[in-house]
């Protein structure tokens, strides 16, 4: 063979050698893809045409179901009966906009099979039932509708967890949306229009969003300073009105800009109970950047939670960054600063304390069960992480009840019920606070008595604005939902 003929053969080869390479591209990792694009007519059709499991509460209120049109058999319209209640864990299946929350995550158990898909017929011939799943959520209807009305669409979340099991027993995020607006064909307008919205409605605050945690993060503080043996309870430290940073002309003041206690000296404990920056600032100084920042690792920052749903990961800074920079540990010890976390994050901090150090997965989904209403898988309870060790959360419970008997956290307090916790009140530059209460009740539960534990963030200080704080807005929410579950 001539050399003009061998290169041309060997062009040929290779263009074919080229077109199966881009077959196997498109089919293989890009056909996902355009699968899923929402454009795709044929998407279009599948979602539907199919019928969708129900989503239920766990006391039964149906958040989720498809009703049969009318006007075609053959297809289904989703219904969302509690309009914007669940808005952001349950999510939508649109057209337009595609699916997000809970129907996006479990697609698979909540479409139907009965098609003409290879995996369809592949299910009809090995005698699987082609009916839709269903979701039992482990989130109680009567505490989420409570959670939704406290916050009244300001923009906020609050989000409840069972200590001992990770159930989830409620997760709001506020100002919500009407996921039915997006699911009809007129709903590009609407949808347009959320997300134009300045307050951002779609965004799921309560695993997406961090704030700084303020003073709530001295719950974490006072525990790396327990498991260091740095500190106690009644280690004794100065009172002063204000607390000089080394080497700056810097210095941190109290909240009312007057001394802790009597401007002599003042106990750890009295100084969690009365929420003193200038105490605490010293405290971290001297339990140093890298007992915190792995006391704060141990509780999940830097982490990713293993939820239902994918959940922004809270920031506690490397050592690296700030170890030598002891006003920079100062400021990260009062949950400021470089400090970021998520209301999720937070409510698993409180359900450490409660449940003698132990972080167990939180879960929002507590089965899955077939069209005849039989249970065919259940999430059981399970381990995530030890924060900290028993003796140090026993500590920490009675500090943070004393917060709420004689504390900054007193407009937590329910009569009747033992109640911990810890209020919140960060800085923000140029905007006004965002108030926390993150707590638990009741406080040593008898065997079989339920527990809670729930962290309520209010952004740029909620109605009060300003002049709020974390013990005048957040705590007065949490005292509302720690009754409403607990009588």
């Amino acid at each position: 063979m001539n050399a003009p003929l061998r290169r041309t053969a060997w062009a040929i080869l290779i263009g074919f050698g080229i077109l199966v390479l881009a077959t196997v591209w498109i089919q293989a990792v890009a056909g996902p893809g355009y699968r899923d694009d929402p454009r795709n007519p044929r998407l279009v059709t599948w979602r539907v045409g199919r019928e969708r499991g129900a989503i239920i509460s766990a006391d039964a209120v149906v958040t989720a179901r498809s009703d049969p049109n009318p006007r075609d058999s053959q297809t289904f319209a989703r219904v969302y009966p509690t309009i914007d209640r669940y808005a952001h864990t349950v999510g939508y299946v649109s057209v337009l906009f595609g699916s997000r929350g809970l129907e996006r995550v479990y697609e698979g158990d909540l479409v139907s099979h009965r098609d003409s898909t290879l995996s369809g017929i592949l299910n009809a011939l090995l005698g699987g039932d082609p009916r839709p799943r269903g979701l039992r959520l482990t989130i109680d209807d009567e505490l989420q509708q409570a959670a939704a009305e406290a916050l009244s669409g300001q923009r906020g979340s609050i989000f409840a967890i069972d200590p001992a099991t990770g159930e989830v027993l409620a997760s709001v995020s506020t100002p919500g949306f009407d996921p039915n607006s997006l699911v009809g064909p007129d709903a590009a307008p609407a949808g347009r229009a959320l997300e134009d919205d300045p307050d951002q409605p779609l965004l799921h605050r309560t695993i997406n969003t961090t704030y700084p945690p303020g003073s709530s993060f001295k719950i974490i503080t006072t525990a790396a300073a327990l498991e260091t043996g740095v500190a106690g309870p009644a280690t004794e430290f100065p009172d002063p009105a204000e607390l000089d940073l080394p080497g700056t002309t810097a210095t941190i003041h109290n909240y009312d800009d007057d001394v802790c206690l009597d401007g002599n000296t003042v106990t750890l404990a009295e100084a969690f109970v009365r929420s003193c920056n200038t105490t605490f600032a010293a405290l971290g100084m001297a339990v140093g950047g890298d007992a915190l920042a792995t006391t704060a690792e141990a509780f999940g920052f830097n982490q990713e939670i293993p939820y239902d749903l994918p959940v922004l990961a809270s920031a506690f800074p490397e050592p690296l960054d700030f170890a030598e920079d002891p006003p920079a540990t100062a400021q990260n010890a009062l949950g400021q600063r470089d400090v970021r976390a998520t209301p999720i994050q937070m409510a698993l901090v409180a359900a450490a304390v409660a449940n003698e150090g132990n972080i167990m997965v939180p879960f929002a989904v507590g089965d899955v069960f077939t069209h005849d209403g039989k249970i065919e898988s259940t999430n059981e309870p399970e381990l995530w992480r030890r924060a900290l060790s028993p003796a140090s959360a026993a500590v920490l419970t009675d500090l943070m009840e004393q917060a709420v008997i004689s504390g900054t956290g007193r407009n937590a307090a329910v009569p009747g019920i033992r109640v911990a916790g810890k209020t919140g009140t960060a800085q923000v530059t140029g905007a006004a606070p965002d108030v926390w209460f993150v707590g638990f009740a009741p406080v040593d539960p008898e065997p079989g008595e339920r527990q809670i534990a729930l962290a309520v963030v209010l952004e740029d200080g909620g109605p009060a604005g300003e002049t709020a704080s974390g013990g005048s807005i957040a705590a007065p929410i949490a005292a509302n939902l720690f009754e409403a579950y607990l009588k």
